[in-house]
């Protein structure tokens, strides 16, 4: 996916998130939003996602070079991040089903090769209620990185994940992420973002 921003902004009543950002996104680039706490990298990214709407300029997404509207962008989109909630009455094997019935997985994984990748099988009968802080961060980044969608963010990805689940990460995003376009929210942290070949530096407004 291709996405254009041109002097764009955003802000919520009087204050401005940002403003005149310009970024050129090309399709299978993977990309690092840098900056400050309370920069607006993550309001970014929910503009990028096509959740958020922008205050002013304006944003364009392209897939195979046809303009894509913001309204069914969603449908090729994932995206991972510590704000969003999964189901937690739903067990493990059930938010795997559900999730990929919606998006199907990349190479049209089972779901048996979708618990095996995420070294939560044994979990699989278990509700998410009881996953603790780092077993639900493997979920989301699993549920995101293994669909099969051209746009992938992420939204400081190693929150609450320990060293070996660091590891896992990269692991899945240097054979899964082939291809795609990726961008990446980070505090500086640069096992997060290290695959990335651009950065993009937001200064607080």
């Amino acid at each position: 996916m291709e996405i254009s921003l041109n002097n764009a902004g955003k802000r919520f009543n009087f204050n401005w998130i940002f403003r005149h950002v310009n970024l050129q996104i090309q399709t299978g680039s993977s990309w690092v939003l840098l900056g400050a706490n309370g920069s607006g990298k993550s309001t970014l990214l929910q503009i990028l996602a096509g959740n958020t709407s922008i205050s002013e300029g304006e944003i364009n997404w392209k897939i195979n070079g046809l303009h894509e509207e913001r309204d069914t962008v969603f449908q090729s989109v994932t995206i991972a991040a510590p704000y969003l909630e999964l189901i937690e009455e739903f067990t493990l094997a059930e938010h795997l089903n559900f999730h990929f019935s919606i998006k199907p997985p990349i190479g049209k994984l089972s779901i048996n090769e979708l618990l095996a990748l995420s070294g939560l099988k044994a979990k699989s009968d278990l509700r998410i209620s009881y996953f603790s802080s780092g077993m639900k961060q493997r979920v989301k980044l699993l549920l995101a990185i293994l669909s099969d969608t051209p746009l992938l963010l992420l939204d400081e990805p190693l929150s609450n994940l320990d060293r070996s689940a660091a590891r896992w990460y990269q692991s899945l995003i240097e054979e899964y992420g082939k291809g795609r376009t990726i961008v990446v929210c980070s505090n500086s942290v640069e096992e997060e973002y290290r695959f990335c070949h651009h950065q993009f530096q937001i200064s607080l407004s």
